[in-house]
């Protein structure tokens, strides 16, 4: 039997984390015969009862794999000795509020948790945030976890893969199954570009399936930047089965072998490949040995994918320069 590892998760009690949360507890992400020490660290005011509630129902499957389970408001004690952080928990955008309002009142929330990382979380610590805007929200908190190595430190950017992936499959008439070799470069924002150039369908070059070039440069980009958005319109709440899902998909990325041949979308701190200025926090195409990841530098970027991605890196560089301009 592994000896277990400590996954601590900010934010538990909202939507993605009931969700999410049973996977974890299930041997879902880590493996079946992987003990989880299961940490529910709580970010948002008076969500006590609704943690109390959820440690229950996760009492209540009685998961084999779940060694021990607590909760608690207190960073230091939550993020003691944690291998895996899964931060979920973040302020959202409200109405009138501008971008570096949003910047500020997350930078404080990141600050302080990056902190507390930085004093007490396992040598070994991964760390994957979720709470939006999650690629600068993943800058500040490590800005501020020097001891950390920065390949160790992610932001979400898969559940946009998915999602492209879905629609190069609905246009083309096969399953999502059969899309591989998919990236989206850049900001979780709406100036992602999900790059269908590099893309196959059943092996193949995409522009073999879908020969409209007017939908994969338009409407396809739009559908993928814009799905968070339209998900809320329809069901009046943001996206929780599908992003626990794609929080699940991206621990598999980092810790298991990629696929001989495709690559995934993690947003990881660049370290100047494809001319992406180094520091920021930016979705790539990276492959895994299931020990160590890396940046995949065999795509081939045409011009309009460059013009797509540099847009995207152009907002990330605003992003860090609203926070540097922040004191926190």
């Amino acid at each position: 039997m592994k000896p277990p590892i400590k996954v601590t998760v900010t934010g538990s009690t909202g939507q993605i984390g009931y969700s999410l949360l049973f996977k974890i507890a299930n041997g879902e992400m880590f493996g079946k015969d992987q003990p989880i020490d299961l940490m529910m660290l709580g970010v948002y005011p008076g969500a006590g009862a609704a943690r109390v509630g959820l440690a229950m129902e996760l009492e209540d499957c009685a998961y084999s794999q779940l060694n021990s389970l607590a909760s608690t408001t207190d960073l230091d004690e939550g993020f003691g000795d944690a291998n895996w952080i899964i931060m979920l928990g973040s302020s959202p955008r409200k109405k009138g509020m501008e971008r570096i309002d949003l910047l500020r009142q997350n930078g404080r929330m990141f600050a302080s948790q990056g902190r507390s990382i930085d004093k007490n979380a396992a040598q070994d610590a991964k760390i994957l945030v979720v709470g939006n805007p999650c690629n600068t929200n993943a800058l500040i908190a490590m800005s501020n976890a020097a001891r950390i190595p920065r390949e160790r430190w992610f932001a979400l950017t898969r559940l946009d893969e998915n999602r492209a992936k879905a629609q190069l499959a609905k246009k083309a008439g096969v399953k999502a199954g059969d899309v591989k070799n998919m990236c989206v470069w850049g900001n979780h924002s709406n100036t992602q570009f999900p790059d269908f150039t590099n893309a196959t369908i059943c092996g193949k070059p995409v522009s073999e399936f879908i020969r409209d070039e007017n939908w994969l440069e338009n409407d396809f980009i739009k559908i993928v930047r814009n799905r968070g958005s339209a998900i809320i319109e329809e069901r009046g709440a943001s996206s929780a089965a599908s992003a626990a899902s794609a929080v699940v998909d991206t621990v598999h990325s980092i810790i298991f072998p990629t696929p001989k041949g495709d690559w995934h979308s993690v947003g990881v701190c660049s370290d100047g490949s494809y001319g992406i200025e180094e520091g920021l926090i930016c979705s790539m195409p990276i492959i895994s040995d299931g020990k160590n990841w890396s940046i995949d530098k065999s795509l081939k970027i045409n011009n309009f994918a460059r013009s797509q991605i540099d847009a995207s890196v152009e907002e990330l560089r605003n992003e860090r320069d609203m926070f540097n301009s922040l004191v926190f």
